[in-house]
């Protein structure tokens, strides 16, 4: 009673008496798919409309009209564009399909795009190697993989083995150095009787072999207290102090100096016994030896070390554990040592030398020394001569670097350095 024609059931039926099929009850797949656009069209009959149309009854026409959703502008959705590209993909000519066509071309798409996706599947397959494969290899590598200590026990067995040539035997020290490097290797090294080993090596004929066993101690005794305590009970110390103080190859002093500072740096007990046994004049020793030039600066490095070591230490915060170290560096009389033994002239001497990186360290050195050193550098005509001449090197290359727009230059540093020398001396 709502509609606005009232339709008569005798208007609905042909003049057989039977009902026509209408839109509703037709085959789904033989209808004609309607193309809407952004205007009203005209719906016809046994058309189908797309998901998302507008529909509408005309009432001056009384025909049903149909278009696209979206603005009135003509801009076309999202949805409208996809669907468009789709159609392109298939290359749908044809004005009509039936949803049956539509459901072979869904299929030949998916069908397309399964064998894009195997083929790039099989193109990865021939690129990289099938896990089952790798984790076959991992499981036979991991059955031949040896540990740290496994490795360490095998080259301590080839080096104390009687069989062993002495290539071997310096072969298995070389190994062993990259080992004990971590804190750890080294402790199982001490376990494993191997830290004793090298130390009794040290009063071997073979320079070779004395030389490869002061570069494993080295190595070893760096930042490790527990072998330091060890290695200095074992009279490490003082084999050491044998080969820097007897006649030997450069390479077997700078492995034995190396294994010396590894052994006193923050270990003041060593640097007490290192100071007993005369250590400190074995090092002033190589100032007068011929061909010992490249352990100058060594020695200069690790009286610097020492000394600003105990500074920095008494210049700590205080508490129970820093307290207990001031007490031990307290016992060690360095300073006075350097003193007496003239460590000051022989410092700055070295500040004739050509090389920059040398003269940094030296005037690092001198500078802590200053301290202790002042007379006596205030009376060396030679020193204040020295430092005259830096000053002016160091000015023309610090212009340099200005010049080339480095403020904060290497010259720059090293001029601060010998400036702040000479204002301490006057």
């Amino acid at each position: 009673e709502f509609a606005l024609t009232k339709i008569e059931e005798n208007d609905i039926k042909d003049d057989s008496g039977t009902e026509p099929v209408t839109e509703d009850e037709s085959d789904p797949e033989d209808l004609e798919v309607f193309y809407p656009t952004h205007q009203w069209q005209t719906l016809h009959p046994g058309q189908a409309v797309p998901a998302g149309s507008h529909v509408r009854l005309n009432l001056q026409t009384g025909e049903r009209e149909a278009k696209l959703a979206g603005s009135e502008n003509g801009k076309s959705d999202m949805r409208e564009e996809k669907r468009r590209k789709r159609l392109s993909k298939m290359e749908i000519d044809s004005n009509s399909f039936t949803s049956q066509e539509l459901k072979k071309a869904l299929a030949k798409m998916k069908e397309s795009e399964k064998t894009e996706r195997m083929a790039r599947e099989e193109e990865v397959r021939k690129k990289f190697r099938p896990i089952e494969e790798l984790k076959e290899e991992f499981e036979k590598l991991n059955v031949k993989l040896e540990t740290d200590y496994e490795i360490m026990v095998k080259l301590i067995g080839k080096f104390n083995s009687s069989a062993s040539t002495l290539a071997e035997k310096v072969a298995a020290l070389y190994d062993l150095e990259y080992y004990v490097h971590q804190v750890d290797n080294a402790k199982d090294f001490l376990s494993l009787g191997g830290l004793q080993l090298v130390i009794n090596v040290l009063n071997s004929t073979e320079a070779a072999l004395k030389e490869h066993a002061a570069f494993v101690l080295g190595a070893a005794l760096s930042s490790n207290p527990k072998v330091q305590i060890e290695a200095i009970e074992a009279g490490a110390l003082q084999k050491l102090l044998v080969i820097l103080a007897t006649e030997q190859p450069l390479a077997v002093k700078k492995k034995a100096l190396f294994a010396l500072s590894s052994m006193l740096r923050h270990f003041p007990y060593a640097q007490q016994q290192f100071l007993k046994l005369g250590g400190l004049q074995v090092l002033r020793n190589f100032f007068r030896e011929k061909g010992m030039e490249a352990l100058y600066i060594r020695v200069v490095t690790l009286l610097y070390d020492l000394i600003m070591e105990k500074m920095l230490l008494e210049d700590s915060p205080n508490g129970d554990h820093t307290q207990e170290k001031i007490e031990q560096y307290r016992q060690v009389r360095l300073v006075p040592a350097v003193v007496e033994q003239d460590w000051c002239t022989l410092v700055s001497n070295l500040l004739a030398t050509p090389e920059h990186d040398t003269r940094e360290k030296v005037l690092k050195t001198v500078s802590v020394l200053m301290a202790f050193c002042k007379e006596h550098y205030r009376g060396d005509p030679r020193l204040g001569t020295t430092l005259g001449l830096l000053r002016r090197e160091y000015e023309e290359l610090a212009a340099q670097e200005l010049r080339e727009g480095d403020e904060e230059g290497y010259f720059k540093e090293l001029l601060g350095s010998v400036n702040t020398i000479i204002q301490e001396l006057r």
